[in-house]
């Protein structure tokens, strides 16, 4: 419903702002409207059919993980510290292994495995809940950690970027180079959701698996900051894309190696899952034209100028650098839609550049925070829990901090 009215406000309002002009003598505003509905229309069909290959090769490299049972072992190294987080699930109900597997799933990119186990996992949480209409303590940590969720490799936001790169001509373009910045803005926000709930639910945390593995962490981010600080901007972006680029690769070949150690047919899961990534790619041109165009139409009429003028207006007045302003509404989109949020981010990038600042904010914006309005619904709504008590608010705020984390670590890996 909140899509529905956000998409139809773009038209709604963009046809006002062009009947204004149109009276004010601008004679042309109508043609440019109609050209840029065409425009964005084939620019949305350019970028799904760009997308095909690089979700074909990842999607067929992720099968291969789950059939290797690398993801199953995953799981099973997180755990004994996600254990602690859900005091009220008993240790070996089947829950446990769902909610595992669903959130190691999430930090891998495996968006389509990762919802209909989270879907199984709802429904376990389910079978121990003594009032089946309200929300239990663990369905509303398992929910918040999934929209806060920790994400290793932002896989579709990193193979959109490569299209786009192609598409506007850039040799040598490192799509991976947002890897490090985007862990780190995920990372705050899985942590804020975290202690959010923890500290409404009176959740114990002083243990010493939780607390080993926070001060590791914190460790890991001072020493981060630290060379962040110091080291040269042009070191700082080759380590960056080193690191992204290194991981990814290392992690395809542990797939892969895994895989043959097991005697798994590491072709056939590949093939079976690259079948699956053209699919995913080919889904996503419908709602990938409905908000460009509607976004093209916004921007043609001179409303989204309007906009950034105003919030550039508002962030100057309190002394701030505004080069981040052009990123900001995907992060707000993101909230509702995540259809609506890449198409924003596929606009900062058409009319900035896929290599510029407010490009990469976007992409590490869209890569590090949930679609959280749609996540609540869905995975409530397929238990029947009416009463969601207090997960919506956990949730927005963890991204809130999310949102102005990506933008602080954006500037610093500037």
């Amino acid at each position: 419903m909140a899509l529905n009215l956000v998409w139809l406000g773009f038209f709604l309002v963009s046809f006002v702002a062009a009947c204004v002009r149109l009276i004010g003598g601008d004679t042309a505003v109508f043609p440019a409207m109609l050209a840029s509905l065409f425009d964005s229309a084939r620019t949305a069909f350019e970028i799904s059919l760009g997308l095909a290959g690089v979700m074909s090769l990842w999607i067929g490299i992720m099968r291969v993980g789950e059939r290797a049972g690398a993801v199953d072992m995953f799981a099973r190294l997180v755990n004994p510290l996600l254990r602690h987080f859900f005091p009220g699930v008993p240790q070996g109900h089947p829950a446990q292994g769902a909610m595992m597997m669903n959130i190691s799933a999430n930090m891998l990119g495996l968006d389509n495995a990762a919802t209909p186990l989270g879907l199984n996992a709802m429904r376990e949480l389910q079978s121990l809940n003594r009032q089946p209409s309200t929300a239990t303590n663990a369905q509303i940590m398992f929910i918040v950690l999934n929209t806060a969720g920790l994400t290793l490799i932002p896989t579709s936001v990193i193979a959109i970027r490569q299209a786009m790169a192609v598409k506007q001509g850039l040799v040598g373009f490192n799509a991976a180079d947002i890897f490090l910045p985007t862990l780190l803005a995920t990372a705050v926000s899985c942590l804020a959701g975290l202690l959010a709930v923890a500290w409404v639910q009176r959740l114990n945390l002083l243990k010493p698996a939780v607390l080993v593995t926070f001060g590791l962490i914190g460790g890991l981010l001072g020493v981060l900051f630290f060379w962040l600080r110091h080291a040269p901007p042009d070191q700082v972006s080759k380590l960056t894309a080193l690191a992204g680029s290194g991981f990814i690769l290392s992690l395809i070949t542990l797939f892969l190696v895994v895989g043959a150690l097991r005697r798994i047919n590491v072709y056939d899961a590949f093939i079976d899952g690259a079948k699956e990534g053209f699919g995913v790619a080919v889904q996503i041109i419908p709602y990938l034209v409905a908000i460009l165009v509607a976004i093209g139409l916004f921007r043609v009429t001179g409303c989204m100028d309007v906009v950034m003028q105003a919030l550039t207006s508002v962030f100057q007045w309190l002394g701030m650098n505004t080069d981040f302003v052009p990123a900001l509404p995907v992060g707000l989109m993101k909230i509702l839609s995540g259809a609506g949020a890449r198409g924003l981010m596929v606009d900062v990038m058409t009319t900035y550049g896929v290599d510029s600042f407010q490009a990469r904010l976007a992409a590490i914006i869209q890569g590090s925070t949930e679609t959280t309005f749609y996540v609540l619904a869905v995975y409530f709504g397929s238990v029947n829990v009416r009463n969601t008590r207090h997960a919506l608010a956990c949730a927005l705020f963890a991204d809130g901090v999310g949102l102005v984390a990506a933008v602080w670590i954006a500037y610093l890996f500037r």
